[in-house]
C-alpha cells in the first residue's frame, strides 16, 4: 500500500529534520509522478549547500534510510523526490530549458553539442526531456565526474 509506504517516509524526513535541528516543514505533494517530499525553511542554505551538494548527500541519506526501513517492514520501494524550497524543481527546469535550447542549436547546425558535466539525474532529466524531439538523439559519455551528455542530429 503506497500511502503506508509514504507515511514512513514522511516520518524518517521529519525525524532527520529534527536530528539536524533545523527549524522546518515538511509538505507531501502527491498527486504527481512520484511522491515528493519538500522541506520548507528560512534555513535552506544549510541543507542545500554549496551547488546543492548538501541536498545531493541529504537526498543520498534518507533513501537509503528509507530502503533499509521498507525493507525490514516488507514494504515494496517507492521512488520520490526530496527537495528544499523547491530548489531541485527550479534547477530541474532551467536544466530541461537549457537541453530544449541546446536540441535547438544541434537542428540548426545539425552538429553535436556537448552540455556540462552532470550527475545521473541530470543527465536523466535531459534524456527524458529531449524524447519528444524524434530528429534528436542523447547519449552519455565519460566517466563519473566527468560523464557528460552529449545531444546529436538523428541521421
Amino acid at each position: 500500500m503506497k500511502s503506508q509506504q509514504i507515511e514512513i517516509i514522511k516520518s524518517l524526513i521529519e525525524t532527520v529534520i529534527e536530528k539536524l535541528t533545523v527549524n522546518a516543514r515538511l509538505e507531501v505533494l502527491e498527486g504527481v509522478e512520484h511522491p515528493q517530499f519538500v522541506i520548507r525553511t528560512s534555513e535552506a542554505g544549510i541543507l542545500i549547500g554549496e551547488n546543492g551538494q548538501n541536498l545531493i548527500a541529504l537526498n543520498h541519506l534518507v533513501k537509503k534510510i528509507v530502503d533499509s526501513e521498507l525493507r525490514r517492514k516488507n514494504l515494496d520501494r517507492i521512488h520520490f523526490l526530496l527537495d528544499v524550497n523547491d530548489y531541485q524543481a527550479k534547477k530541474t527546469e532551467e536544466l530541461k530549458n537549457l537541453a530544449k535550447m541546446s536540441a535547438q542549436r544541434v537542428r540548426f547546425f545539425k552538429k553535436n553539442v556537448a552540455m556540462r558535466p552532470m550527475n545521473a539525474y541530470e543527465r536523466r532529466v535531459v534524456h527524458v526531456c529531449l524524447e519528444e524531439y524524434p530528429d534528436i538523439i542523447t547519449e552519455s559519455v565519460g566517466e563519473e565526474p566527468e560523464r557528460t551528455l552529449v545531444i546529436k542530429p538523428y541521421d
